[in-house]
């Protein structure tokens, strides 16, 4: 299997615009695989990298910092000169509805009507995971505000993708109990939608917290504060490269019916 990492375009809270949109992107052989959140500022981003729009997401949760890009992705989708192939938008089902009144039950999204905000998307609801590329993604809820409107992302034996949360140590003891890295939501200051370093340190292992590499934090200067604490930050920009691991693979006669990476991605 080709090398995999995850790549941090933005790793910021809502009020660190310095810092861009929290988002990340898994690839595999430095190709994207998977966009996790599309905040305001996520699409720039992924531009300035991959030098193309994203063709698959997956949606943490409905705050506008994590969601504000996708308004942004259908207009250039929509009224783009060549038709483009529907980007695959990977929802927890809990999401939908919300993710529906937030930016689909706009009237007329077009001045020239005719178009509907899912035109542009292939929308996959998932329960507690999917397969994307012949490899399963785990789905799980955290602790961010009210229950059920916010999730984590895992990838066996790879890693774990916490998104927004609250500590979450009985979701870490069953999805990163075989060294996953951990990519955990942190700032220096805890409320009730976020956990601060002193929580990570009361609810986690020290194993646990030697994998874990922090991102979401309030500005540079709070970044360097927790890393002069001892913690591994993510910064803009970033990639971790990722251990080799055996996560699950569908059956042969399964993959053959899957549409498989291009070549260069050398899979």
């Amino acid at each position: 299997m080709s090398e995999l990492g995850l790549r941090f375009l933005g790793v910021g809270n809502a009020q660190a615009q310095d810092l861009g949109s929290s988002a990340a992107v898994f690839e595999t052989a430095e190709q994207p695989l998977l966009l996790i959140d599309c905040g305001p500022m996520t699409l720039a981003a992924y531009r300035g990298i991959y030098c193309d729009e994203p063709s698959s997401l997956f949606i943490t949760h409905a705050h506008l910092d994590h969601i504000g890009g996708l308004e942004g992705l259908f207009y250039r989708l929509a009224t783009a000169e060549a038709p483009r192939a529907p980007v695959t938008l990977f929802v927890p089902v809990a999401l939908i509805t919300v993710l529906q009144r937030r930016l689909a039950d706009y009237p007329s999204l077009l001045a020239e009507g005719g178009s509907n905000f899912w035109d542009v998307f292939q929308l996959i609801p998932v329960s507690e995971g999917f397969w994307h590329h012949g490899l399963y993604f785990s789905v799980f809820p955290v602790r961010h505000h009210e229950h059920l409107t916010a999730f984590g992302l895992a990838l066996e034996g790879v890693f774990v993708f916490t998104g927004d949360t609250r500590p979450i140590p009985e979701v870490l003891n069953r999805y990163a109990r075989r060294g996953e890295w951990v990519f955990h939501d942190c700032g220096l200051v805890s409320n009730p939608s976020h956990c601060s370093v002193d929580e990570l340190r009361a609810e986690y292992s020290a194993e646990q917290c030697q994998r874990m590499v922090l991102y979401h934090y309030e500005s540079e200067q709070t970044g360097e504060q927790i890393e002069r604490a001892g913690w591994r930050i993510a910064r803009r920009g970033e990639r971790f490269s990722l251990a080799p691991c055996m996560p699950k693979i569908r059956p042969r006669a399964e993959l053959a019916r899957v549409r498989r990476l291009p070549d260069a991605v050398g899979w």
